[in-house]
């Protein structure tokens, strides 16, 4: 049996060649950084920067899906550590935040609920989730209890689990936990540094936390007008219009209702309790 087989064509050969060699000729390295940008562009890693807050220094950590933790450290190092022993990636530093995002979070911290910044929260439950988007609602310089939000988010049993997911709050100051206070009214923890950070975040959106722990141990926990009939929370911007001749204290919403007065649609205080 014979076989026959094409013959090699050296000519081919040849220009396969000098292809190679012209292809090999296009080769360039990456640029510097390009492989750290495109893993924290899809969430493989994250870059980070400080800001400059009332309550000092705090790292920003974000990527391409956005924002995923604020946290004071000691420094960048310390800060890079925690991001990779919590997210399991790692931490790239920045000399500032983009521009865009710098803006947006000064926006926010300044009280406006509706500039757009994109979240990272991979990792957390619904329900943790449920508790910080409505941590979000309370406006800049008013205060919301615990059951307040338990209620809102359809769970009023859970006000323990709500602490706890407020306590776990990745994102502070952009989900202005400190503005959730005890159901008591006392200002309790806070995760960013405990409660003389929080009692200076509220004073510096125009609060007085002593005036309020004050009524809390007076027991007063809403405030009615006498030409409204409406009571609201002691912190609601509705509450703050009231003059001191036509304010009328309530220590329970049942006490409200019984004098004949109504709920504030804004802060709607009859769900907290």
């Amino acid at each position: 049996m014979s076989s026959t087989s094409s013959p090699i064509n050296l000519a081919d050969h040849e220009d396969s060649s000098a292809i190679e060699l012209a292809l090999g000729g296009l080769l360039v390295d990456a640029p510097a950084g390009l492989a750290d940008r495109t893993l924290v562009a899809v969430g493989l890693a994250d870059a980070y920067a400080p800001i400059e807050t009332v309550i000092g220094r705090i790292w920003v950590a974000f990527n391409g899906l956005g924002v995923d933790a604020l946290e004071s450290a000691n420094s960048p190092e310390a800060f890079e550590e925690r991001i990779r022993a919590i997210r399991g990636r790692p931490a790239h530093r920045l000399g500032q935040l983009p521009p865009r995002l710098s803006a947006a979070i000064q926006r926010r911290l300044h009280g406006d609920r509706r500039v757009a910044i994109p979240l990272d929260l991979r990792g957390h439950s619904s329900f943790e989730q449920d508790v910080w988007m409505k941590a979000l609602e309370i406006p800049r310089g008013e205060v919301r209890p615990y059951g307040w939000i338990a209620a809102e988010i359809g769970r009023p049993k859970a006000v323990r689990a709500v602490g706890t997911a407020l306590g776990h709050n990745p994102v502070p100051l952009i989900v202005p936990c400190h503005r959730v206070v005890r159901t008591d009214g006392t200002i309790g923890q806070y995760s960013l540094g405990g409660p003389a950070n929080k009692r200076t975040l509220l004073a510096s959106e125009g609060l007085d936390p002593e005036a309020m722990e004050a009524l809390a141990r007076a027991g007063i926990r809403y405030i009615g007008s006498d030409t409204t009939r409406i009571y609201c929370l002691p912190t609601c911007h509705n509450a703050k219009r009231i003059s001191q001749a036509h304010r009328v204290w309530f220590r329970s919403a049942e006490d409200g209702a019984r004098a004949g007065y109504r709920a504030c649609l804004s802060c709607r205080p009859a769900i907290a309790a």
